[in-house]
């Protein structure tokens, strides 16, 4: 990335939303003829808790804050929540560990929600108010969650009553309903890499009853070897509605199934870029989710909120990984763990052969996890003035329960060498099946039950017409209970508690200037996962192996949030949105994925204090022809404590492959400077045309705390988009993404090149691997209303 675009003050997120909550919005009719595209609605209320039915001014929110709606989600071309998050959310940058596009690590300020185990995960995501975090791993799929049914998508800084995982901020997102929609609308959209994917969505509301529907697929080979995505959501939502209520009950499945390549070392990425390093790599998740939640209003100013949900997950998992048994240097005829004499056993304690003669070989870490979950929520919210003040009052308690079987096994197989894709052997699809009589790799089978309690408050209060004070806090508790099914050396109990304060002012100066100010506490407990693996010396694959290991500390976060933000109207008919924020979060126990001497595994360990800080800038522009965005966050994220990490294949490492990590340090995968800028213009009143475009500074690899190697180097990408209303009812929409075909990685790390021959390029040596980003790609639909 160029030192002249990183150098760019940039601005604001587009505010392109709809008000929540509490407000009744009017519906979005598909039928008839649509709004102008540019001329969005302010937003003026957000949820001020995870519930629905709790909003409140948002200049009266003592924290950042932004919100995309459905028209964010279309705005770009075919229904894409990731993609608006990517290229229109102030703050938000996506990456991709495991080299797959619906499988994103997303980082807010220097926390992330992602879908991998053995990711610290610092934000709390919530889908029409029901906790989204996977209770296993605290993980977030994104592949579940349906992007034509997405209404809002509401994101806040440090706020405690979001409850555990909110230690820098959260993700609430809105789904539709037929109070909120009416007609119907039918995508249907294709392009590079064998994309081709389709939408539908129906409301209808008679009377006081309304029904809404959303279905959703989509198939895609992917732009590298073995990378493909396929992906099947139906959501529903019925509804009731009457004088002094409303009720919802809604239904979310879905069914994907992912394959992504990972990362790649450097000098075959050069040969090939559609290169894999080692394989297959396969995911399918199935999901289903059933709520209920309902809003009654008791009074002119006190309403209760209620919520009700089971869900049920169920993940399975592959990975084709580097060979950690190969054929033994003084015992003939026998596999050994690699540079070791000892020898690799299967179930019964016999010793496995050296079936391949000399190999190669490869493992296959197989992992299956079943989850049901459960939950309750009930809050009140009162608005009666307090002392003549206004007052907005919001009391709550939660349950969120779950039940999770899972398992785990290693298998040794052959390597394809020229796939590099792991072989099983006639009658072992899954390799010979290993069983280390000291655990170091041995099947799992553990039931997991967890029990998360909430009780919280938040209070708003007008000290004055323009100066506002908010007090809130929540009290956590989690229970955390493990059941080694073929043994005891998993069993344990874990049990975590907190109470989490968080104080602010807002001052409105005048409609074009708010001040806002506020510190808050927050809390993550460590996951079933993570208590599961946090021993050096019995480490677990990114596929998640686990043994029996000490408690570890609940990470806990302090932060303050500062800011300016106002709105102008510089002519009849324009907005002007403005903002200027500061941030800055200390973490006490943070918990690290850090690398360890068995290849290819690792552990979770307390690394002492993190420290992310800096500041958001933006400016956001719309008239009936124009809509216009530019922000610019820098993103300080640092370590705070030094501790030793194990980092073999680094070329930094020393004699003992260690690395000494210091007190300031930055963490991998957060780049300082993040820009972002967009433009849709209506040239005519069918036509539009726009662009957007995304850069971003260098990234430190994972596996290289403490900064010792040349980073990930930053990049710059351009989009452009269009679309033509051929009628009131029938829309043509295109898109080139990456339109100068920029050859760039969204994230890296190191791999064990020695390990394996790639035929294109034998001998390779440099250890860098990166997963590379897709390269220019175009994409068309057509989308019809009635």
């Amino acid at each position: 990335m160029r030192v002249a675009v990183l150098s760019v003050l940039a601005f604001v997120l587009p505010r392109l939303a709809l008000a929540q909550a509490n407000t009744q919005p009017a519906p979005m009719p598909a039928a008839a003829a649509a709004p102008p595209l540019l001329a969005l609605p302010p937003v003026e209320v957000i949820g001020s808790t995870p519930l629905l039915g709790s909003g409140m001014d948002r200049n009266k929110v003592p924290s950042a804050n932004q919100v995309l709606t459905s028209q964010s989600v279309t705005l770009q071309g075919s229904p894409s929540y990731l993609n608006a998050l990517q290229n229109q959310a102030q703050g938000v940058q996506l990456n991709s560990a495991a080299g797959g596009p619906f499988q994103p690590n997303v980082f807010y300020h220097g926390f992330q929600a992602a879908p991998l185990q053995g990711t610290p995960q610092g934000l709390a995501v919530y889908v029409n108010g029901v906790r989204f975090n996977q209770p296993f791993g605290d993980t977030v799929n994104f592949d579940l969650i349906p992007d034509v049914a997405i209404d809002t998508m509401n994101i806040e800084g440090a706020n405690p009553v979001f409850g555990l995982n909110a230690l820098g901020g959260s993700i609430a997102i809105q789904l539709k309903n037929g109070f909120t929609y009416h007609g119907g609308e039918l995508d249907a959209y294709g392009g590079s890499f064998s994309q081709i994917g389709g939408a539908f969505q129906y409301g209808k509301q008679s009377g006081n009853t309304a029904f809404y529907i959303a279905t959703s697929g989509l198939t895609e080979g992917g732009w590298r070897d073995f990378q493909s995505s396929a992906l099947k959501q139906l959501y529903s939502d019925i509804g009731w509605r009457g004088d002094h209520a409303e009720v919802h009950l809604n239904i979310d499945l879905a069914q994907t199934t992912l394959n992504a390549p990972g990362t790649t070392p450097v000098q075959w990425l050069a040969v090939d870029p559609r290169a894999q390093f080692t394989g297959p790599s396969p995911v399918n998740n199935n999901y289903a989710l059933i709520s209920l939640n309902s809003n009654i209003q008791l009074s002119d100013t006190t309403s209760i909120q209620a919520i009700a949900y089971y869900d049920y997950f169920l993940q399975r998992l592959g990975n084709g990984n580097v060979a950690d048994f190969g054929p033994c240097s003084t015992i003939s005829g026998s596999l050994c763990e690699v540079g070791t004499d000892v020898l690799a056993t299967d179930r019964n304690g016999n010793t496995i052969p050296d079936f391949l003669n000399g190999g190669p070989y490869s493992d296959w870490d197989n992992e299956t996890t079943n989850t049901n979950g459960y939950g309750v929520a009930l809050q009140a919210s009162n608005q009666t003035p307090l002392f003549g003040h206004e007052n907005h009052f919001v009391a709550g308690v939660s349950f969120d329960g779950s039940s999770t079987l899972f398992g785990a096994t290693t298998g040794i197989g052959g390597l394809d060498p020229v796939s590099l894709n792991f072989l099983g052997p006639a009658g072992f699809p899954q390799g010979i099946i290993v069983d280390q009589a000291d655990g170091t790799d041995a099947p799992v089978r553990v039931g997991v039950t967890t029990a998360y309690y909430g009780i919280y408050l938040t209070d708003t209060f007008d000290i004055t017409p323009k100066l506002s004070a908010n007090v809130s806090g929540r009290f956590n508790a989690e229970q955390i209970d493990l059941n080694d099914m073929l043994g005891t050396g998993l069993s344990g109990n874990h049990s975590y508690d907190r109470f989490n304060p968080g104080v602010g002012l807002t001052y409105r100066l005048a409609p074009a200037l708010n001040v806002y100010a506020s510190y808050s506490e927050s809390n993550r407990a460590p996951t079933p996962a993570e208590l599961s693996c946090a021993s050096p010396a019995s480490p677990c694959s990114l596929a998640n192996f686990f043994t029996g290991d000490p408690n570890l500390k609940q990470v806990v976060s302090h932060t303050i949030e500062a800011g300016l933000r106002g709105t102008l109207t510089p002519a009849a008919g324009a907005r002007l949105d403005w903002n200027l924020g500061l941030f800055h979060s200390n973490l006490d126990d943070d918990i690290e994925f850090v690398q360890s001497v068995v290849l290819g595994r690792g552990f979770f360990q307390n690394v002492g204090a993190t420290r992310r800080q800096g500041f958001d800038a933006g400016v956001h522009f719309h008239n009936s022809r124009w809509l216009a965005w530019a922000d610019y966050t820098l993103t300080d994220a640092t370590f705070q404590s030094a501790f030793t990490e194990s980092s073999p294949d680094s070329p930094g490492a020393g004699a003992n492959g260690n690395i000494e990590v210091q007190p300031g340090d930055r963490l991998p995968s957060v780049p300082l400077h993040l820009l972002k800028i967009g433009v849709q213009y209506t040239a005519t009143p069918a036509w539009t045309i726009g662009m957007s475009a995304v850069a971003a500074s260098s990234q430190y690899l994972f596996g290289d705390e403490a900064n010792l190697e040349k980073p990930l180097p930053g990049y710059f990408v351009l989009n452009f988009n269009t679309s033509y209303q051929v009628t009131p009812h029938i829309q043509l929409y295109g898109s080139v993404q990456n339109v100068l075909d920029s050859t760039y990685y969204l994230y890296g790390t190191f791999s064990p090149t020695s390990s394996i021959t790639f035929l294109p390029a034998p001998g390779t040596s440099n250890p860098r691997s990166y997963n590379i980003a897709a390269p220019v790609a175009g994409f068309a639909g057509i989308r019809m209303t009635f």
